[in-house]
């Protein structure tokens, strides 16, 4: 039965049986070295020809390995002679002397090496053979540790009596903020879902319904314009909790960051504990950013400089719609007495009225942002309206939110965490492609799988869908 590399230094003496990629190949004299890959690490395999049945078996078998081809091997664990150990490798002291060899597929030559850490390519070929570009040690242990965090994030939300609840990815359009992906409906002609940007209604709707503590490991999509270090698709962390103020949303995300920090991350430092509170209009007076990078060393990746950034506006004028918008979005609750301060307020100015809004940052990335969110179904249309809606429009968009929210809506608040990027900083990379396993380039584009791409005439004639070109 197959054991994985790392267990051979539990089996000396031992025959075993092996599986995995030839990493690489070393030809001594008549003897011939491989170091053989699974996911557990590296073994080195010796072959002599002495153990095969004869030179023709030995050429027509071991004579053929190359780079990359995956094989069976069998054969007796032994320690490696006096001096000849490899002390950086976990299996170092031992090598596998084989006895048989199958090989179970061949592999072209590769389109560039794996054995680096493949900085010093091309990204775009790199996410073109992205399968070929994950057998890479720096890229297996970015997805080893990205599962470790989202484990230890699972467990600690448990720990605090949350429960993840998944919310349809599938849903309907509406003006929150980046453009929508929709999805046209076959059943429903001219109809058409949309992917969500973020579950924020359906948390919300959790709230309503009881749920008081949610989180949810959620994959969120926007149609954005290229725009450097972001992905169509991402992964959030989303949390939702009800009967809470500002501070118990912070204090939970502060807890949840230092011992996963301490636990994961143990090298790193954090500058300051508990975390710094910067107004709004301290950070962009100070250091002209609302994401500050508070490192004393901006050059040493294992200093983690966190800080909640709070105190925003509310609104923002947008030049173009000739309107004011919501910073966050228009569930964010505005600091004011109630919908007649607000109207007070947001006629003489909106740019006076405040917002329980916050984010998290780090290292000079916003990681996380939130806000208590409106309970109160007036309050809500009218922060609708002031954002130039028409009550028309805002009962056909958000109808199904005003009519949720007169059936006894809890007090709540949420945060969500843009976990790709949280995990590039914290395992020092430069973005966070090198931490999504199938990622697209800036302009959106699957290079590996050819996407986006054409479709049929029949799936069109199918949606009622034409083609203007």
């Amino acid at each position: 039965m197959r054991i994985f590399n790392k267990e051979i230094i539990n089996n000396e003496n031992q025959e075993v049986e092996l599986m995995g990629w030839v990493a690489n190949r070393r030809d001594h004299s008549k003897l011939v070295f491989i170091d053989l890959r699974d996911r557990s690490g590296i073994s080195q395999i010796v072959f002599i020809p002495q153990n095969f049945a004869s030179k023709d078996v030995f050429e027509n078998t071991v004579g053929k390995l190359r780079l990359e081809w995956v094989i069976m091997v069998k054969g007796k664990v032994k320690k490696r002679p006096a001096g000849m150990g490899n002390s950086d490798m976990e299996t170092g002291q031992y090598e596998v002397e084989a006895s048989e060899l199958k090989i179970l597929t061949k592999a072209k030559t590769l389109p560039f090496e794996i054995n680096s850490n493949g900085r010093e390519l091309n990204e775009e070929i790199r996410m073109k053979y992205r399968y070929l570009d994950l057998r890479r040690d720096r890229m297996r242990e970015n997805f080893a540790s990205r599962y470790k965090i989202i484990k230890f994030i699972r467990d600690f939300l448990n720990e605090k009596e949350f429960i993840e609840i998944e919310t349809p990815l599938l849903s309907k359009s509406t003006p929150e903020g980046a453009r929508d992906y929709i999805v046209p409906s076959r059943l429903q002609p001219g109809k058409f879902y949309a992917l969500p940007q973020s579950p924020q209604q359906y948390k919300q709707l959790l709230m309503v319904a009881g749920v008081e503590r949610y989180f949810q490991i959620v994959r969120c999509f926007r149609d954005e314009d290229t725009r450097g270090d972001r992905q169509p698709e991402f992964t959030q962390l989303d949390i939702e909790m009800s009967f809470i103020e500002e501070e118990d949303i912070l204090n939970l995300v502060e807890t949840l960051c230092i011992d996963l920090v301490k636990k994961l991350y143990p090298n790193k430092k954090i500058k300051q504990i508990s975390f710094p509170k910067i107004s709004y209009k301290e950070a962009m007076g100070k250091y002209n950013s609302d994401k500050p990078d508070l490192r004393d060393d901006k050059n040493n990746p294992d200093e983690l400089a966190f800080a909640f950034i709070v105190d925003f506006p509310m609104f923002e004028w947008k030049e173009t719609e000739k309107r004011w918008d919501a910073v966050h979005h228009p569930f964010t609750y505005p600091k004011v007495k109630d919908v007649n301060d607000f109207w007070e307020i947001f006629k003489k100015d909106p740019s006076l009225i405040f917002a329980k809004q916050y984010d998290l940052v780090l290292n000079g990335y916003e990681i996380a942002g939130g806000s208590i969110r409106i309970h109160d179904q007036e309050l809500l249309s009218a922060v609708f309206e002031a954002m130039g809606n028409k009550i028309e429009d805002i009962e056909r968009q958000f109808g199904h939110m005003l009519e949720a929210f007169q059936y006894g809506v809890p007090p709540h608040g949420g945060i969500a965490s843009g976990l790709d990027r949280f995990i590039a900083i914290l395992q020092n990379e430069p973005n966070i492609r090198e931490v999504i396993a199938f990622p697209k380039t800036g302009d959106g584009r699957d290079l590996m799988m050819d996407a986006p791409s054409e479709v049929d005439e029949k799936q069109l004639k199918e949606l009622c869908l034409k083609i203007l070109k």
